[in-house]
């Protein structure tokens, strides 16, 4: 555990280190435009400002991971985390799994089918990466705590890739989860008599088609991640059962990075933060979008406003959403203000917020080990699990 001195000094160390590379970025995309969107393969990560950490197939710490490129037109990719409660072996102990189905054979009791969860990482659209250290320690805290497996989406960053492509990928994770998961449907259905597609049947990822539960699925996003998942869970509404057999049964909005050209009333005391501040906000944004003049319509952007009206997808029918927020956020405004309405729609969607904290308190590096960190990932545990326990409702709020 690290003090809250050291959390907050820690959060303002790297609020000018990410200022300074959205400096750099600008100062970039100013001398040189960016390469038209047929050229732009894109990047999820840069090592500059984050450290990788390598993926392994054999479960350590309880965690086995493996990285897997889905898009041939595109740099997207996943990184899957497996808990060890997903396979137990006669004697208790785990052997080594690797990247494949397990072997067959008596001493294998059990493989369980666990919810999965669609994690996207924070980073203001610019930075951050599924498989950077601070990423793959969360995700299998988030693997181990509410026994599920996770995937983290490595969606295109900008401004090599500008909106939409972050929110873009988004759907096209989802609608590979939903592509994998009627394959292995079509696998176990179809083998025996002969009726499917053998290349297709091959190409299932195996862990998911052992261990996944698509029917059980939770989007949880940090900072332009929820908004990242908010927007997959609005396209999950419009498809309905279209995604058969998965089912977004909740999502966890982290310190949304909500935004807007006009400031609610109380944004005028948040002129400086722990981490984000106005300038800040304001080139992540301009990094973001395609246009130069859309950062002045802000507030009816629907990216950065879940708000603005006229979207195909009503309130009413968003699954239900618990929203966290900071304290020392700039962004908390309007985060609350989209979890009123939610509410007020009759969705449950409660809003937990934590005291003298900043934005990405719970997912930011030396942060991830704080005491409000570990209690934040408990609480949203108690809320998730009651939507994805097998029984259903068996934990209360």
């Amino acid at each position: 555990m690290i003090s809250s001195l050291v959390a907050n000094l820690s959060a303002i160390a790297a609020k000018y280190q990410h200022k300074r590379l959205l400096q750099t970025l600008t100062h970039q995309q100013q001398q040189n435009p960016p390469a038209p969107p047929s050229n732009a393969f894109g990047i999820t990560s840069r090592p500059s400002s984050h450290l990788p950490a390598g993926s392994n197939p054999s479960f350590v710490n309880g965690v086995a991971t493996k990285d897997l490129h889905i898009d041939p037109l595109s740099s997207l990719s996943i990184r899957i985390f497996l808990p060890d409660t997903a396979v137990s072996s006669e004697s208790g102990i785990c052997p080594r799994y690797g990247g494949y189905l397990p072997p067959p054979g008596k001493q294998w009791l059990r493989l369980r089918k666990l919810p999965v969860v669609l994690q996207f990482h924070g980073g203001g659209f610019v930075s951050g990466s599924n498989e950077s250290v601070e990423n793959d320690l969360f995700c299998r805290r988030v693997a181990k705590a509410w026994d599920s497996l996770v995937i983290a989406v490595g969606y295109r960053l900008a401004p090599e890739s500008k909106y939409p492509a972050a929110f873009e990928d988004g759907v096209k994770v989802l609608n590979w989860l939903v592509k994998q998961s009627n394959l292995g449907v079509y696998g176990r259905l179809g083998i025996k008599s002969g009726n499917y597609d053998s290349f297709g049947v091959s190409m299932v990822e195996p862990w998911l088609a052992a261990h996944g539960d698509p029917s059980r699925c939770v989007l949880l996003g940090a900072s332009s991640g929820a908004n990242v998942a908010n927007y997959v869970a609005e396209k999950a509404v419009g498809e309905g059962n279209l995604l058969n057999p998965v089912k977004i049964v909740a999502q966890v909005l982290m310190y949304p990075f909500f935004m807007g050209t006009t400031p609610p009333h109380c944004e005028a005391n948040y002129t400086t933060s722990y981490f984000y501040d106005k300038s800040m906000c304001k080139m992540a944004w301009k990094l973001f979008l395609p246009e130069v003049g859309e950062f002045d319509n802000l507030d009816h952007h629907s990216a950065a406003n879940p708000l603005v009206p006229g979207k195909h997808s009503p309130l009413k029918h968003m699954p239900p959403t618990l929203t966290i927020i900071a304290e020392h956020d700039l962004m908390r405004e309007r985060a609350i203000a989209y979890s009123e309405e939610l509410r007020r729609v009759n969705v449950d969607a409660p809003l937990l917020e934590y005291k003298n904290v900043s934005h990405e308190f719970a997912t930011l590096g030396v942060l991830l080990k704080t005491p409000q960190a570990q209690a934040c990932l408990e609480d949203i545990g108690i809320w998730v699990k009651k939507y994805i326990s097998v029984r259903g409702n068996e934990l209360s709020y």
